[in-house]
């Protein structure tokens, strides 16, 4: 009578196994974390940002997660009187004597808060509409009226009094926290963050502005060198230092004379704090990176997230594992694409392209770097007697590496070691390769389409398409080519080239197939990934928060993602 148990087990499982099937490359989940701000507090940083994310660190390297009880953002944070404050969307307050256990606390607000500052025995919060908050012990909170309804995104307090900084130049300063006089900044720039030290007040903010005033009442403007948004200011060991959104950092000694110092990341940087002898800066991807002096910068690895706030360019899946590579020289492993772990390239040069062949992976980047890895772990960097270009891609196939740059330039190997230089009769950059079919294909600047059967010898093909093609890949017996402008080609035997169905202005940078499943992904506003069974019909799946993805490869059941600031997706 038990005899339908086997049959009804076999039924279930194939039912769940096509229910995941079907589930790759349609739904999305983001492996991404943003850090917004941190403090330094009770021997220990905080740091607080997406999702309700907090992580707690005693040294600014080893992090490690603490329970928030809320999925909302949180925007900021602050130290005083033996208790950290944490603010956030929603009217979001929550407080911790540790950093470890946070309690929520009511707000009287459903207005985003976005920062908070302590000093004179008093936390004071700001926000969106004008928003002010008051409290004397971080449990009960006021309201106040600062006569502004202008959006406020910083404040700090300094010789007696607080100043809040925000939307159109907006500065207010106030004696308590509870009467707020505007004060002329001289400039209607967004106001992001302020800072105190050496008895002077700095502000910083949109278009590489910085104000500096020695009372919070007459503000001078300072030269930055630089038109880039300034999201943060702190000021510690004798230094005010600045993030900006370009991964780079500016510094000055008296807050009127400012320098560029490199961090050596492209991902935008929220935040940064200072304290137990280190400046420590947070941002996206879970990106935190540590100074003794504010020159030289060391990345750390959160365990959130990618670790990395550096762009990521490309992945490859191979020996059971997706090996991601970025810019300075960022090499990523992980076995399943969630959880990544950071290894040393050996070089600060870009990398921009890498593939798997022969129980090999070889990445390639500027300056014609050339790395290869058995393992996906230790790697070798090879000094070659080739010409300095930049690298842009690398395939295997037929028993060798073919690698594809600037003014097209092309590289073959057989072993991954020794490299033989070949022209390809175009000065094009070649931005992707491929091989299927017996032949390898590149693509490039202004519809440029070589074809060759060995890496060495091409053949231009008419791509119908002056759009730069940016990836190309064989699967399901068709080549398929990407490119700016939401272009996609496709072609059987590489010769004869035919257009696809797509809608809209997708810079398209990377495509894989798997599953029975194309995927492409790109730059854009709107979506940037999009998938189709047969490289012709394309579907809009996920939209893109991130500025930009770049990278995509399947392996193991999984589609994996990689992009700017170090940001990664997976699917399923």
């Amino acid at each position: 009578m038990w005899g339908f148990i086997p049959a009804l087990v076999v039924g279930l499982a194939a039912a769940l196994f096509n229910h995941a099937s079907a589930q790759v490359g349609v739904k999305w989940t983001e492996h991404f974390v943003e850090l917004y701000d941190i403090v330094y507090g009770n021997n220990r940083f905080v740091a607080v940002g997406r999702d309700g994310t907090i992580l707690a660190s005693f040294d600014g390297k080893t992090w490690l997660p603490q329970d928030s009880g809320t999925d909302r953002e949180l925007n900021g944070i602050t130290y005083g009187n033996g208790l950290f404050v944490a603010v956030g969307d929603g009217g979001t307050i929550l407080t911790s004597p540790n950093g470890l256990g946070w309690t929520a606390r009511g707000s009287g607000t459903r207005n985003d808060i976005i920062k908070v500052a302590y000093g004179n025995n008093l936390y004071v919060a700001v926000g969106a509409g004008g928003t002010i908050l008051t409290s004397s012990d971080g449990v009960r909170w006021i309201r106040q009226n600062p006569g502004t309804d202008r959006e406020l995104d910083g404040i700090v307090y300094g010789n007696g009094f607080f100043v809040a900084v925000g939307r159109d130049g907006t500065i207010l300063t106030s004696p308590d926290g509870v009467r707020w006089i505007r004060q002329i900044s001289g400039t209607n720039k967004v106001l992001s963050s302020i800072a105190y030290g050496k008895g002077l007040f700095v502000a910083v903010g949109e278009g590489g502005t910085i104000l500096t005033s020695s009372n919070g009442t007459t503000w001078i403007a300072q030269r930055s060198g630089t038109d880039i948004y300034l999201p943060s200011i702190t000021y510690g060991s004798g230094l005010f230092i600045a993030t900006k959104i370009d991964g780079n950092a500016l510094i000055s000694p008296d807050g009127v004379t400012w320098r560029e110092q490199s961090l050596k990341t492209n991902t935008l940087l929220w935040s940064v704090a200072y304290g137990n002898g280190q400046f420590v800066a947070v941002g996206r991807s879970g990106a935190i990176f540590t100074s003794s002096d504010g020159i030289t910068w060391t990345a750390q690895f959160p365990g959130k997230g990618t670790g990395t706030g550096a762009g990521l360019e490309d992945i490859a899946y191979g020996n059971d594992l997706f090996v991601a590579v970025g810019n300075y020289g960022t090499i990523l492993t992980s076995p399943d694409g969630v959880g990544w772990m950071q290894w040393s390239s050996g070089t600060e040069a870009h990398l921009h392209g890498i593939a798997y062949g022969d129980g090999l992976f070889v990445a390639v980047g500027d300056d014609s770097t050339i790395l290869t890895s058995s393992d996906g772990v230790i790697w070798t960097g090879l000094s070659l007697n080739i010409p300095v270009l930049r690298l842009w891609d690398v395939a295997y196939g037929d028993g060798r590496f073919v690698a594809v740059g600037e003014f097209g330039a092309t590289f073959t190997s057989s072993d991954g070691t020794n490299w033989r230089f070949n022209w390809s009769g175009t000065i094009d950059t070649l931005l992707g390769i491929t091989y299927g079919n017996g032949l390898f294909v590149a693509v490039g600047g202004g519809g440029t389409i070589l074809t060759s059967p060995d890496g060495v010898t091409w053949t231009a093909q008419k791509s119908g398409t002056d759009n730069a093609l940016t990836d190309v890949i064989y699967a399901n017996g068709r080549f398929l080519a990407v490119g700016l402008s939401s272009t996609i080609l496709f072609s059987r035997d590489g010769t004869a080239w035919a257009t696809g169905s797509l809608r809209g202005d997708t810079y398209l940078m990377g495509v894989t197939y798997g599953n029975g499943l194309f995927v492409a992904v790109g730059l854009a506003l709107d979506v940037a990934i999009l998938t189709s069974p047969d490289g012709i019909r394309w579907t809009e799946r996920a939209p893109n928060r991130y500025l930009g993805l770049r990278g995509v490869a399947y392996g193991n059941g999984r589609f994996v993602v990689v992009g700017d600031g170090g940001v990664v997706l997976t699917s399923p």
